[in-house]
């Protein structure tokens, strides 16, 4: 008995993992687009996919938050590293590029109605960032006139960059940041024109 139950509950996992994908790969191609997209593009019934979220706004919720947690884990782990504070960084900003999560920050603002949970990680998230940018600044090796909401919006541009396949985005993608890191490693000559965005513009966007 509790070894069929293990399998039903390995086999929702796997079909939980189909779904998650195929509703980010249809919502952040088209923000707009019915469930039942996901559910053709998931390969399952679209009753079956209700049964598991509810609604179209239960499935974005659940995205986000998933999202917002591999994005945690990435910033926590650079907290984690003891190393040299910018290389720190640099490699911080890789990995949040990679993982992508910015994609569906991009996408998905202001399209549902966050839970209170998802305003309190994001809030977590933020407390995060701020730890990890306050270290380079510390060590002097980030123009002053930058802020972490500077990077924030610059980690969803990056993702907006979509051309041809996976391989061939990313790569482009990582160009692009190697000129941001570069633009943003003190010292630097130029200003910068206008006052840097503020956290309550960028979490002001997911309001609906």
């Amino acid at each position: 008995m509790v070894r069929s139950m293990s399998g039903r509950k390995a086999e929702a996992a796997r079909n939980d993992g189909v779904i998650m994908a195929a509703a980010r790969e249809v919502f952040t191609a088209d923000p707009e687009a019915p469930i039942s997209a996901v559910a053709k593009r998931a390969g399952v019934g679209i009753s079956a996919l209700y049964r598991r979220y509810g609604s179209k706004e239960g499935l974005l919720q659940k995205l986000s938050a998933d999202g917002l947690q591999t994005y945690i884990a990435v910033v926590e782990e650079a907290l984690a590293d003891d190393g040299d504070p910018w290389e720190v960084f640099c490699d911080f900003m890789r990995r949040a590029v990679d993982a992508d999560t910015n994609s569906l920050t991009s996408r998905l603002a202001g399209t549902f109605t966050p839970t209170e949970e998802l305003y309190r990680e994001a809030e977590r998230a933020r407390r995060l960032n701020e730890r990890l940018f306050e270290r380079v600044r510390e060590a002097g090796v980030v123009r002053e006139d930058i802020v972490f909401d500077d990077v924030s919006l610059l980690l969803e541009q990056l993702a907006t960059v979509r051309i041809g396949d996976r391989e061939r985005t990313f790569q482009l993608r990582h160009r692009y940041l190697a000129l941001f890191l570069e633009a943003i490693h003190a010292p630097s000559e130029s200003e910068l024109p206008g006052p840097p965005p503020t956290w309550e513009e960028t979490s002001g966007r997911w309001d609906v």
